[in-house]
């Protein structure tokens, strides 16, 4: 199955694609992080572990310049989550937030934005939730929460959940939204690691209402190289296309 490109529909809805990659802090290979990104022709791409210390916004411009995007919203504001987008889009507004800090733990946040593309306005979600199985999954309510707080009837979630499918993080997310890959596969299914990958703990969800066009890992997208998927980072990216319905 080909994946769907972006386009807006006569009737106000759209198809947006969107990416989610752990960058791992861009301590790889920069060229091949842009190529791959570039290749995915995404509208929103959602990344985590973007730079968050010494000189960090412009490490994170020159990534987008790189990939023809531009910076929406995040970085060491969102302590690590953020998204870049294309010019297709409308910004309305965002919103990085930073979650509590467990001690001896990593601070963690989400990167937030509300955008629209022709008559459709879409709510975005970037997160990279916690190595803790707790905190975890208390990060996984405080996310449903920010989400539900948004103001937005459809909205997309994406990132690093460090944890798989039978976690309880990621069924408490997949039981209240749409688990991309599980409802629409397409290309690869696991992330983790990038040279071997063997389990899914990156995802993009998304709320009902949206159509799942296709979710997977670009495995056999015409540009997207193996090389590439294995020099960017140490995850594989997750790219879905979604039908987002006109309307407020």
């Amino acid at each position: 199955m080909q994946l769907p490109n972006s386009r807006t529909e006569p009737d106000g809805s759209a198809v947006v694609r969107v990416l989610s990659l752990n960058i791992r802090s861009m301590r790889d290979d920069t060229a091949a992080l842009a190529r791959l990104i570039s290749a995915c022709a995404p509208d929103l791409v959602l990344l985590q572990e973007a730079p968050r210390f010494f000189r960090w916004r412009k490490k994170l411009a020159r990534l987008a310049s790189a990939s023809d995007l531009v910076v929406l919203t995040g970085g060491a504001t969102a302590a690590g989550p953020a998204v870049l987008c294309s010019l297709r889009a409308t910004v309305e507004r965002t919103e990085d937030v930073l979650l509590p800090l467990t001690p001896g733990l990593h601070r963690r946040g989400f990167a937030t934005a509300v955008v629209r593309f022709g008559g459709a306005r879409l709510g975005v979600l970037g997160c990279h939730l916690s190595l803790d199985k707790e905190e975890r999954y208390a990060q996984s309510g405080m996310l449903l929460d920010r989400m539900a707080g948004m103001g937005v009837e459809h909205a997309v979630v994406g990132g690093d959940l460090n944890e798989g499918p039978e976690g309880p993080a990621f069924r408490r997310l997949a039981g209240a939204l749409q688990d991309g890959w599980a409802t629409a596969p397409w290309g690869g299914e696991h992330t983790w690691t990038a040279r071997d990958p063997h389990r899914r703990i990156d995802a993009l969800f998304a709320t009902r209402g949206v159509e799942v066009l296709g979710c997977g890992v670009p495995h056999g997208l015409p540009s997207v190289t193996e090389a590439d998927l294995k020099a960017a980072t140490d995850h594989l990216p997750v790219l879905a296309a979604l039908r987002i319905p006109a309307g407020a």
